[in-house]
């Protein structure tokens, strides 16, 4: 017997990780349930703030009763944070950091450890929620506007990103937007598609 997606598939004796694979007995057979995970796209595009498109399709796969994520990591300004989400359409959940780099002067930044160091907490703290999303499976599509900045930045490791997406448990698929890709994102990547504006 083979089921198959897109990303992974069994063969009645091959064995797969104890986390992909629940084993059910009964009188005459055994049935080998293989979680499913959505795909991972990556949206790139030359500017930051060109994926009005992707926010434009959370929003309607929210209207349309799926349960959505959306996590602008380098976004702020809005008095957000992990513990002031917006909830837009019943559906979907809308958080960006709670200090971020948009919000102040470059030179101000680097001029300031504990501002830097306030933004760079916010953005791991939204990291580590959504983390903690990405392994929960409560949501259906989980949105991660420009982390490939965070990780250009050195606030989230790129094995971290890599670890968690594989380890991802979510029917839906999961969203990465940035202006630069890291090479070994593009290997995790069921579809990868640059933005031209």
């Amino acid at each position: 017997m083979v089921l198959s997606s897109a990303s992974n598939y069994s063969i009645q004796d091959k064995i797969l990780s104890e986390t992909d694979i629940e084993t059910k007995s009964n009188s005459t057979n055994n049935i080998k349930l293989i979680r499913q995970n959505g795909q991972i796209h990556i949206y790139q595009s030359a500017y930051r703030g060109s994926f009005s498109t992707v926010i434009r399709d959370s929003l309607r796969n929210a209207a349309l009763g799926r349960k959505v994520l959306l996590a602008q990591l380098m976004r702020g300004g809005v008095d957000q944070g992990v513990s002031n989400p917006v909830n837009l359409c019943g559906n979907l959940l809308w958080i960006r950091s709670s200090n971020s780099y948009d919000q102040h002067k470059l030179e101000d930044i680097k001029n300031n450890e504990l501002l830097s160091n306030s933004i760079r907490d916010s953005t791991i703290e939204l990291w580590e929620f959504c983390k903690n999303q990405l392994l929960s499976g409560e949501q259906d599509q989980i949105i991660l506007d420009e982390i490939f900045r965070a990780v250009e930045l050195g606030i989230i490791d790129s094995e971290d990103l890599i670890s968690t997406l594989e380890s991802r448990f979510i029917s839906g698929d999961v969203i990465l937007t940035g202006t630069t890709i890291p090479k070994k994102m593009l290997l995790i990547a069921d579809q990868v598609t640059e933005l031209r504006s």
